[in-house]
C-alpha cells in the first residue's frame, strides 16, 4: 500500500499543473487572455514551487509528513477545482496560486516519506513516485483533448474539476492507508527543525543540480516549438514536443530496478550531464528529424537524472533533516529555472540567434556533470536500495 500511495502522490504533483496547456485556446476565447497573460499563468507554478517550499517544510515540522502531504493534496484539489469557477483572469491566477502552493507543500514531503517508509529501498521508492510524476504529466496532456474535454462538452471549467478528482481521491487513500507509524509521537515523520541550513554546501549543490535539470526541461519545452519553426520544419513541432516529454516514461520505468544502485554513483551523473549537453548541441547543430531524435533522448536523459537527484536528499541527510534539505533544494532549483528561462529568452531576442537561447541549458548539462561528486558520500548516510 505505501508504494501505491507514493505513486499516486507523485502523479498528483503534476496532474493539475499540466491541465492548463491543452485548454489555452479556450482560455484565449473565454477570458480574452493575451500571450503575455498566458505566459504569466504558466510561470505561476514554478514560482510557487520556489516560494512555498520552505513554508511546506514548516508544515512538515509542525504537523508531520503525512498530514503535510494531506494538506498539500487537499489544497491542490481545491485550487484546481476553483479554477473552474473563475470569471476573469485575476481569479484564475489566484486559484492557480492556491493549487501551486499545494503542490509546493507536497514536494518536500515526498523524500522524507520515502526514507521513513522504505529506509532500505530509497532509490527504488523514489523511482516509483518519480514514475507517477511523469505519468501524471503525460496523462494530463495526452487525455485532455481526446477524452476529458469531449466528456464535459468542451468545458474547460469542468475539466479542471475533473482533474482535481484524482487528487482528492488520493488524499482519501492517504488518510486511510498511510502507515500508522508515520503519525506516532516522536517519530521521524514529525521532525522539529524546518528552516533550511542555507550555509550548507549540500543544499546549494543539490539545488544547482536539480535547477540545471529543471531549467533544461522548462526552457526546452518553452522554446523548442519556435526553434523548430525557425529551422524551417513547422511540421515537426508536435513530434519534437512529444518526443521530449514521452521520452521520459521509458527512462522512469528503467530506473525502477536501477535507481538504488546508481543514486550513489557519481559516474551516473557525469554520464547523464554530458549526454544532456550533447543532446542540446545535437538539436542545435543538426536539422530535420534529428531534432526530434535528440529531443527524445534529452527527455530520456533528464528523467534518469531526475530520479537520481530526487533520491539524494533522503540518502545524504539525517532523517530529521530530509524535509528541510528538500525544501532548500526545491527553492534554489526552481529559482534557477525561472532565471534561466528569462535569460535564455533575452539572449534569443538580443542576438536574434536561436543557438544563443539554448547555450545556457547546454551548459546546465556540464554543471550536473561537474557536481557529480555530491553523491559520493551518500552510502555513509543511508542505504540507498
Amino acid at each position: 500500500m505505501p508504494l501505491v500511495l507514493l505513486w499516486l502522490s507523485g502523479a498528483c504533483l503534476r496532474l493539475t499543473v499540466l491541465a492548463i496547456p491543452p485548454v489555452v485556446p479556450l482560455l484565449h476565447a473565454d477570458l480574452h487572455l493575451s500571450e503575455t497573460a498566458v505566459g504569466w499563468l504558466s510561470s505561476l507554478p514554478p514560482m510557487l514551487f520556489a516560494i512555498a517550499a520552505v513554508p511546506g517544510a514548516l508544515l512538515i515540522a509542525r504537523f508531520g509528513m503525512v498530514r503535510a502531504l494531506l494538506a498539500g493534496l487537499l489544497l491542490t484539489a481545491a485550487g484546481s477545482a476553483a479554477r473552474g469557477a473563475t470569471g476573469n483572469a485575476t481569479s484564475l491566477y489566484v486559484s492557480t496560486v492556491v493549487m501551486s502552493a499545494g503542490v509546493a507543500v507536497m514536494q518536500p514531503a515526498m523524500p522524507p516519506l520515502v526514507r521513513a517508509w522504505f529506509p532500505a529501498r530509497i532509490g527504488f521508492a523514489t523511482a516509483v513516485y518519480s514514475n507517477g510524476l511523469l505519468v501524471g504529466e503525460t496523462l494530463a496532456v495526452a487525455l485532455a483533448i481526446p477524452l476529458v474535454l469531449p466528456l464535459v462538452n468542451g468545458s474547460w471549467r469542468i475539466s479542471f474539476v475533473v482533474w482535481s478528482a484524482p487528487v482528492l481521491a488520493t488524499a482519501l487513500l492517504v488518510a486511510l492507508g498511510a502507515p500508522r507509524r508515520a503519525t506516532a509521537p516522536g517519530d521521524a515523520l514529525a521532525p522539529r527543525k524546518w528552516w533550511p541550513n542555507w550555509r550548507s554546501p549540500l543544499i546549494w549543490r543539490l539545488g544547482l543540480i536539480f535547477g540545471s535539470l529543471n531549467a533544461t526541461y522548462f526552457v526546452s519545452n518553452a522554446f523548442l516549438p519556435d526553434y523548430v519553426i525557425t529551422a524551417g520544419h513547422p511540421e515537426l513541432v508536435g513530434a519534437a514536443l512529444t518526443a521530449l516529454n514521452f521520452g521520459q516514461l521509458p527512462a522512469s520505468v528503467l530506473m525502477l530496478p536501477l535507481a538504488g544502485r546508481l543514486v550513489t554513483e557519481p559516474r551516473a551523473y557525469v554520464a547523464t550531464g554530458l549526454l544532456a549537453f550533447v543532446c542540446v548541441v545535437g538539436m542545435m547543430a543538426m536539422n530535420g528529424i534529428w531534432i526530434v531524435l535528440w529531443a527524445g533522448l534529452l527527455g530520456f536523459t533528464g528523467a534518469v537524472t531526475m530520479v537520481l537527484v530526487l533520491a539524494l536528499p533522503s540518502v545524504l541527510s539525517a532523517p530529521d533533516d530530509v524535509h528541510r534539505t528538500s525544501a532548500g533544494m526545491f527553492t534554489i532549483s526552481y529559482s534557477c529555472a525561472m532565471v534561466l528561462a528569462v535569460l535564455d529568452g533575452w539572449l534569443w531576442d538580443f542576438t536574434h540567434r536561436p543557438i544563443a537561447g539554448f547555450m545556457p541549458i547546454a551548459l546546465c548539462g556540464l554543471v550536473i556533470a561537474a557536481l557529480a561528486p555530491t553523491a559520493k558520500h551518500a552510502e555513509r548516510q543511508a542505504p540507498p536500495g
